[in-house]
């Protein structure tokens, strides 16, 4: 019985894809909860609200901007992979799942980095989340490969393409992470430049060839 129910476990890629696709809105949803307006009893004035909104909100703003384009890039990457499978099989759904388990993990992460901007610890905590994200893809990836359940159709120079991205990605992540042994803010600053490049860069020919 047991043999029987783990041949027939999770092969339902349509429901693994609408399981992603729910995850990955929530997470983008709780990033927004920690945005919270000024304090507005005490603002009296258009001064008092601007330092109001400079000091509590855009600290804020920040972590959840790049957050929410993290998720955006890890979504379009995790959805690339499903878009090219010809089923799934009760491992590699598990394998998303722990994928998936990154993406819940993030909004604690991001809230983490934009209450403690300046620490080392903060930064390291978000960069492990990507790291951890990056090592479950590629693991995901790398497994639908070996078991055959990637589409016949799929073009020769996805095998080679997506590893590849996956790698750059993170060791761009690594080095930006690396850059808070300097100063965090640069290293948050280099992390935001990264994600602009994968938003943009297919939009903008010098930076696509990178």
């Amino acid at each position: 019985m047991g043999k029987v129910y783990n041949e027939i476990a999770g092969r339902n890629l349509d429901r693994l894809a609408g399981l992603s696709d729910g995850i990955f809105a929530f997470a983008m949803t709780l990033l927004a909860l920690d945005l919270r307006p000024p304090d507005f009893p005490v603002v009296h004035s258009e001064a008092e609200l601007w330092s109001a909104v400079s000091t509590q909100m855009l600290p804020r703003l920040i972590p959840y901007l790049m957050s929410f384009m993290t998720l955006g890039i890890f979504w379009v990457g995790q959805q690339t992979q499903l878009n090219v499978l010809s089923r799934t099989d009760r491992n590699l759904t598990w394998l998303h799942i722990a994928v998936l388990l990154t993406i819940t993990l993030l909004p604690l992460t991001t809230w983490l980095l934009a209450s403690h901007p300046a620490y080392r610890v903060a930064l390291a905590a978000y960069w492990i989340n990507i790291l951890l994200y990056g090592i479950t893809v590629y693991a995901a990836w790398e497994y639908a490969v070996r078991a055959q359940l990637v589409a016949p159709e799929m073009p020769a120079a996805m095998l080679v393409a997506v590893p590849r991205r996956i790698i750059a990605a993170q060791s761009l992540y690594a080095a930006g992470a690396a850059l808070c042994l300097i100063n965090t803010y640069v290293s948050i600053a280099f992390i935001m430049l990264v994600q602009l490049n994968y938003v943009l860069a297919p939009r903008l020919r010098w930076l696509y060839r990178l």
